[in-house]
């Protein structure tokens, strides 16, 4: 059981770095701030990963997560936008680990299958389960930072949450409670 914890979910971008922060205290998750940093007006590469950097840096001292979750890269048609977006990832996680805040990434099928049960889901998708699960409203035109708070959100269901409702004590118990799915 979650008692209390910041978690700072990450979806890195070279144009736009989506961010969500979420606050859990005794299991019950609430929406803390959430945004998105636009990078596509800085001239070159280098200032943008600067830029990434200095925010993330700012997130964490202004909201003091307990712990990082970011989102992983992915291989799409452009080997040069992976390689992007690995560099993006970096700095946020090189922030991260300046100020000693543990970091977990996931890949975008596991945030996807964790927040919708889905691991194809659109990123509309996604912010829709997001409002139902934080009571939220969510404009389209912040699905990156909603997918920066998924990222958040996963990593607390990652953590044990939401439990099992059934709990069995060996295999016995669980083909006596799930006759169906054993053969004999």
């Amino acid at each position: 059981m979650v008692k209390d914890k910041i978690i700072l979910g990450i979806d890195p971008g070279t144009n736009v770095m989506g961010y969500g922060i979420i606050h859990i205290i005794d299991n019950k998750m609430t929406l803390i701030a959430m945004g998105a940093i636009e990078l596509n007006k800085l001239s070159t590469h280098f200032l943008k990963l600067q830029k990434i950097f200095e925010r993330t840096s700012y997130l964490i001292d202004e909201y003091k997560p307990d712990e990082v979750a970011i989102e992983a890269p992915f291989l799409g048609k452009n080997p040069q936008s992976m390689l992007k977006l690995g560099r993006a990832q970096g700095v946020s996680i090189a922030a991260s680990l300046s100020k000693n805040i543990p970091i977990t990434e996931y890949a975008p099928k596991k945030i996807k299958q964790s927040i919708t049960g889905k691991g194809t889901a659109s990123k509309e998708q996604v912010a829709g389960m997001l409002e139902n699960l934080l009571k939220i409203k969510i404009d389209a035109k912040y699905l990156d930072a909603s997918d920066g708070l998924a990222a958040a959100v996963c990593h607390y269901f990652q953590m044990g949450k939401p439990v099992s409702e059934k709990n069995y004590s060996g295999w016995e118990a669980f083909i006596k409670q799930n006759p169906k799915r054993s053969k004999s």
